[in-house]
């Protein structure tokens, strides 16, 4: 990931916080041709001690950051194809928007500027364990399910369903476990503009059609220096 100093994020705690937010990861591998993605829902299973200094650095040893787990579709090929000596990656993505320079105070003054794109997004990599063992992949799918049923009114269990249903099911599937060497972190949110700058996008954005910009402008409000008390 390009990481230029303003958009870097290195705050783990925040990093965490995000992925976990998310819920899901396109997991890019390399099957000795070209790369294969797929969308696929994760857990970001991490040391209790929260190894690694930071977001946007090596962190050593595989599982350094922990594992990101998920599962994948028996019959997708990418779980067979993917290279053992090659590291696979997943990218967690956030909220993302155009960003006119028309909104810019600059604009008016100079008209140096151009159009750019504000995000969030978090890179994970490292080496990829493929799991068929029926008791792993009913613990990831235990999880998952709790993890989205649990804060409902009338949450939803594995259990639930007829046991050789789950099964059946569970032959259908395989596991997949990432053991993360690193993490790397951007939040792109106009940081390099002066903050006149930045608060016409943020009014800007506000104006604008769907749920990227609305997001994109609450994080950039989040992020304006703060105002002096002089």
């Amino acid at each position: 990931m390009y990481l230029p100093r303003h958009f870097t994020l290195s705050d783990l705690a925040q990093v965490r916080a995000f992925v976990d937010a998310a819920g899901s990861a396109d997991l890019v591998t390399f099957d000795g041709i070209r790369p294969v993605a797929t969308l696929l829902p994760v857990i970001w299973d991490r040391p209790a001690d929260g190894n690694g200094d930071g977001a946007d650095g090596e962190g050593g040893e595989p599982g350094s950051f922990g594992r990101l787990l998920g599962h994948l579709a028996l019959a997708n090929d990418q779980w067979h194809t993917a290279r053992p000596d090659a590291q696979a990656l997943a990218i967690v993505r956030g909220p993302q928007a155009y960003i006119s320079p028309s909104w810019y105070e600059s604009t008016a003054r100079h008209g140096r500027t151009v159009p750019t794109w504000n995000y969030e997004a978090v890179h994970l990599t490292g080496p990829l364990t493929v799991h068929r063992d029926p008791e792993w992949l009913r613990d990831i799918v235990t999880r998952l399910t709790r993890r989205h049923e649990d804060f409902r009114p009338r949450p939803w269990a594995v259990t639930d369903a007829p046991s050789e249903y789950i099964d059946g099911q569970l032959r259908g599937i395989v596991g997949v476990e990432m053991s993360i060497v690193s993490v790397e972190a951007k939040q792109k949110l106009s940081q390099n503009r002066s903050t006149e700058d930045q608060i016409g996008t943020i009014e800007g954005l506000r104006a604008e059609p769907g749920p990227g910009p609305a997001a994109i402008a609450d994080r950039m409000t989040a992020n304006l220096p703060a105002p002096d008390p002089a």
